[in-house]
């Protein structure tokens, strides 16, 4: 099961690790759009997470990772790591038996990104910022022309709208995971532990805040999730940051779902309506939904730039804008 080219590499990780070279019982662990290989291993009758980075993954920065996983691990948010080889793109780590979320699983969630957003020794990206990365994403989306203009022209002028007024201060970056979905999440029955920490940099507090919403988050909730993080009841203008932010990532998670679509041949129904925004979501949670598939990846899409759309022809939208605006040349 392991891939040939890993398995020199793997059976040496083990030795160091464990004074042993083979594995008692391995099973793939599945979902996500990572092109890592996962599985749980079983190693002298204990469980394990064993995780490659295969060829093709995105080109990032090995040390800057490690060094961002060890500082979470050694907070206790991430599992206890084994054995990591950046070279080889191995990661060994205990594995953490997953107990079903909490009914205040969004409480816990805010309360670990708070712990997550006060690390240290986190880097910036090493090739522009994330919000440069949204907008070329953008971008690459509106020339691809893959949506009728008469659906999304508006939509390109809202975001653009957004991205003039919102902040992009070096000094406000925190320690940032920027990829809390639940694959990423283990709840122990006790404790949330995150993994995957691939995509960790200093970001926006506001993109994790924002992508782990769009899971366990719902309206009525907002403030309860916001002050779980803060400490106390958010201020007008953060609730307006955050509600920025989730518009602006509900764009770029459409045009880069779409865009990886096209160019893998998907062929994309413009006229497809879109899923309930958070009908789908708990659909992902529970596994019933397959991201892995193309299919999936598309309805995805157009379930979040329906949300978009819906959103910035709110007074909410406006008023977020002009006060975020304000507070920023205020």
């Amino acid at each position: 099961m392991i891939p040939e080219s890993k398995q020199t590499a793997v059976s040496r990780a083990l030795d160091e690790a464990f004074g042993v070279r083979e594995i008692d019982d391995i099973r793939l662990l599945t979902g996500g759009l990572s092109t890592a290989q996962v599985f749980r291993i079983v190693v002298r009758n204990k469980r394990y997470l064993l995780r490659l980075t295969m060829p093709g993954a995105p080109a990032g920065d090995p040390a800057g990772q490690l060094a961002s996983l060890q500082t979470a691990a050694e907070a206790g948010i991430a599992p206890h790591m084994w054995y990591v080889n950046a070279e080889d793109g191995i990661l060994i780590a205990d594995f953490v038996e997953a107990r079903p979320y909490p009914a205040d699983m969004d409480l816990l969630v805010a309360q670990t990104l708070a712990r997550v957003h006060s690390l240290r020794g986190f880097q910036k990206p090493r090739v522009g910022s994330y919000f440069d990365a949204m907008d070329r994403l953008v971008s690459a989306f509106r020339a691809a022309n893959l949506l009728p203009p008469d659906q999304i022209d508006e939509l390109f002028r809202r975001y653009a709208d957004l991205m003039k007024v919102y902040p992009r201060n070096d000094a406000e970056l925190v320690a940032s995971h920027n990829d809390v979905k639940p694959q990423n999440m283990v709840f122990d029955g006790e404790r949330l532990w995150l993994v995957d920490w691939e995509a960790a940099f200093l970001n926006d507090r506001y993109v994790d805040l924002s992508i782990s919403a769009n899971f366990f988050v719902r309206d009525d909730r907002e403030a309860a999730y916001l002050a779980a993080y803060f400490g106390t009841p958010a201020t007008p203008y953060q609730h307006a940051r955050f509600y920025l932010m989730r518009q602006a990532l509900h764009v770029f998670y459409g045009a880069f779902l779409l865009v990886t679509a096209a160019r893998a041949g998907t062929p994309i129904d413009s006229m497809a309506p879109a899923p309930h925004f958070r009908d789908f979501h708990e659909r992902l949670i529970s596994g019933e939904v397959d991201l892995t598939t193309p299919e999936a990846k598309v309805q995805y899409a157009l379930v979040h730039l329906d949300a978009a759309q819906r959103q910035i022809r709110t007074p909410r939208f406006d008023e977020a804008l002009a006060l975020v605006a304000s507070s920023a040349h205020g």
